[in-house]
């Protein structure tokens, strides 16, 4: 037997370690057109690669993690390429393409992950700036009415882009904040892949992001398995809230009655 000093020996593990970093697929060597797509968010590439981390020895991490890009890159050669690249708020943090790459992830590793892990992905990258936004209270009027005005913005984005199909109903005194898409490109993704079984835990994070603005998201369907997918926003102390119980669906939506 062999025994080399602690010193020899921490060197080796660390030549060791950097050859295998050397040996990783680069994000910028990932062939797909740059001009019209963009890369996952490193939020979104740090949550992908602890899942990997929970479920495959270290020896395997880094090839399973190679899957998953090579996945990515795979999906976007036939994938729309009309969604504004960088210049689209929704191809940010969370957004459309963090979706897809979520979604490379679920094909790589269907056989270990699960629902929830999908979920909690979702809720790690949507909800932090919510946190933030916990002093709003969608119970006073002053915040709803702010919270109306961020839904018209953000539908002029989704006129430009036409990615998101958005329409808003115009504001009105003590009742619910109600806009709707018609078009939803992560779901359309979906469909065309056939990964809808996943769609619920991309969705539900809007249920959560509500909850931490003192609001309740009422929602009857989804792109997915209907025509549009509807919200509804009122206080948390709201009656119809309580005239809305939600329940999750056997597919694991969150949805209300």
């Amino acid at each position: 037997m062999v025994c080399l000093p602690k010193s020899r020996l921490n060197d080796f593990v660390r030549k060791t370690e950097s050859k295998d970093e050397n040996k990783q697929m680069k994000d910028k060597n990932l062939l797909f057109d740059r001009n019209c797509h963009v890369l996952y968010s490193k939020p979104c590439r740090k949550e992908i690669r602890a899942k990997i981390a929970l479920h495959y020895p270290a020896t395997e991490r880094e090839t399973v993690w190679e899957k998953v890009q090579r996945q990515y890159a795979d999906f976007l050669s036939d994938w729309r390429t009309d969604l504004g690249g960088k210049k689209n708020f929704h191809n940010g943090v969370g957004g459309t393409y963090d979706c897809i790459a979520i979604m490379s992830y679920y094909t790589v590793c269907k056989a270990v992950t699960s629902f929830r892990e999908i979920e909690e992905m979702e809720e790690n990258l949507i909800l932090p700036i919510f946190r933030r936004l916990r002093f709003v209270d969608c119970n006073k009027p002053l915040w709803r009415k702010l919270m109306y005005r961020a839904f018209v913005r953000a539908k002029r984005g989704c006129d430009k882009w036409h990615d998101y199909e958005m329409t808003v109903a115009p504001y009105e005194n003590g009742k619910p904040i109600y806009y709707e898409f018609t078009a939803c490109p992560a779901a359309e993704f979906a469909i065309k892949y056939g990964l809808t079984d996943i769609m619920p835990a991309l969705c539900n994070v809007d249920y959560a992001s509500m909850e931490l603005l003192h609001a309740r998201l009422v929602r009857m369907t989804t792109c997915v398995d209907g025509c549009r997918c509807d919200y509804a926003i009122c206080g948390d102390q709201d009656p119809y809230a309580r005239e809305h119980p939600e329940y999750r669906d056997e597919a694991g939506y969150r949805r209300n009655i």
